[in-house]
């Protein structure tokens, strides 16, 4: 049997199709509830502020859900590459868990107190380098799956969250549509 066998092909499931569109749906909305959140100029400070945040943590848990379910499909045609899958994926949800203590330090004070700096720093890095590293695995080794532009936009959407983070609604809309094909993968 081959790496681009039928036979060995893991289908994505339901949910993972659903967080590869929903996840960065909710990034979307959360970078609108940033914006409206620091039209007074204040950050913080109200009801954009908890809904926003509140939205990032339900995408991100999306997201660490959208890994487990593209390990679970690369991992049964990609074998010769099972570490880097396997890597990516610790890494991956490594950083998503770093961003939920932080979402959540953003929300309760007393939790933010207990965010050490690293996590700020290395989180997010692990977290996208990881998601990025299974988009391009699986745009390498399952083509109809995702295309070879899915992971640029993704990584171009990436780049624009780290240069400015009121470039959210760009970035995030950005990965949304580098993950779009996902959504309607295998049906």
């Amino acid at each position: 049997m081959t790496a681009t066998d039928t036979r060995t092909i893991v289908p994505l499931t339901t949910p993972t199709r659903l967080a590869a569109l929903i996840a960065p749906i909710l990034l979307i909305l959360y970078g609108l509830c940033r914006l409206v959140d620091g039209l007074n100029g204040q950050r913080h400070d109200g009801l954009a502020w908890d809904v926003g945040h509140t939205l990032f943590l339900l995408g991100i848990l999306g997201f660490a859900g959208l890994l487990l379910g593209l390990r679970r499909a690369l991992l049964g045609v990609a074998r010769r590459s099972r570490v880097l899958v396997e890597v990516a994926t610790v890494a991956g949800l490594l950083g998503a868990a770093a961003f939920v203590w932080v979402i959540l330090g953003d929300l309760f004070p007393r939790v933010a107190d207990t965010v050490p700096d690293p996590v700020l720093t290395v989180g997010p890095a692990l977290f996208q380098l990881g998601l990025l590293i299974l988009l391009v695995r699986a745009a390498t080794v399952r083509p109809r799956l995702l295309p070879g532009w899915g992971p640029a936009l993704a990584f171009v959407g990436f780049v624009a969250l780290a240069v400015d983070l009121d470039l959210l609604p760009v970035g995030a809309a950005l990965v949304f549509a580098g993950l779009l094909p996902l959504a309607r993968a295998d049906r």
